[in-house]
């Protein structure tokens, strides 16, 4: 592991049944970089996204964040070590106003018990982080609506603000721009873009390759459980070997 790499992971493998899903992943992600990972459905990348977070254990192989060794850690543990994730599908409070959801997370952050169900101040810490979070995704007009009241693309940005509230030293965002109609992906791209200029470490799975390409510093490509290559966006468009096994032609 380098010294400078806020995520370091070490030949990581993973076989499920006799399966193998993941082979010899070695990746060093310096802090504010943003990496996107891309590869054809099956590839592996969410399943990478998994192992990162701790919603499955490699069977080989180290996963560190910040310098310590997570590699066995809980899911809870990591987040309060400083990683956060998105999902492909909405992990929301419907119920609760977007402000709430928003302020459950920056509790969550700061260990605070609070419950979510009482009036919102101003004077609150948490409250106070939800809105500056909700600021910066363009939902601080949203922020007495119900949850479930938003559109698509606005619960989208609700999700990374409630990650920009729980501070995290590296986020995962797990195709963000999955559902999203395209009127609205122009929007959760600066919204991103706007993570990386805060200098968050961001790492990206998407389909959309422009907007992969349009935003990031660094392409990982996954191929049968692989690391394919890594590269900036220019040189891996150009890679013969990224072309013949992912791509299908030259772009």
């Amino acid at each position: 592991m380098t010294d400078h790499a806020v995520l370091a992971l070490e030949h990581i493998g993973l076989r499920i049944g006799g399966a193998r899903i993941l082979e010899d992943v070695s990746l060093q992600v310096p802090a504010g970089e943003m990496l996107g990972v891309i590869g054809p459905n099956g590839a592996g990348k969410t399943t990478l996204f998994n192992v990162i977070s701790g919603v499955v254990r490699p069977t080989e192989g180290t996963v560190h964040l910040d310098g310590r060794d997570v590699t066995q850690q809980p899911i809870h543990r990591r987040a309060a070590a400083g990683l956060g994730r998105t999902f492909q599908t909405s992990s929301l409070f419907p119920a609760l106003t977007v402000l709430e959801n928003v302020r459950l997370a920056a509790q969550a952050h700061t260990g605070h018990a609070t419950s979510v169900f009482r009036t919102p101040r101003r004077t609150d810490a948490a409250t106070a982080a939800a809105r500056t979070a909700l600021a910066e995704v363009g939902l601080a007009d949203r922020a007495g609506t119900a949850a479930a009241g938003l559109a698509h693309g606005e619960k989208r940005k609700l999700e990374i603000a409630m990650l920009i509230a729980m501070d995290p030293k590296v986020i995962l965002l797990d195709e963000p721009m999955a559902g999203v109609a395209s009127g609205d992906m122009p929007a959760i791209t600066e919204v991103i873009r706007g993570l990386h200029r805060g200098g968050r470490t961001v790492l990206m799975v998407e389909h959309h390759m422009e907007v992969v390409l349009g935003l990031v510093d660094r392409v990982a490509v996954m191929h049968h459980g692989e690391l394919l290559a890594v590269d900036t966006p220019e040189a891996v468009m150009a890679n013969p070997t990224v072309q013949s096994a992912y791509l299908g032609e030259p772009v």
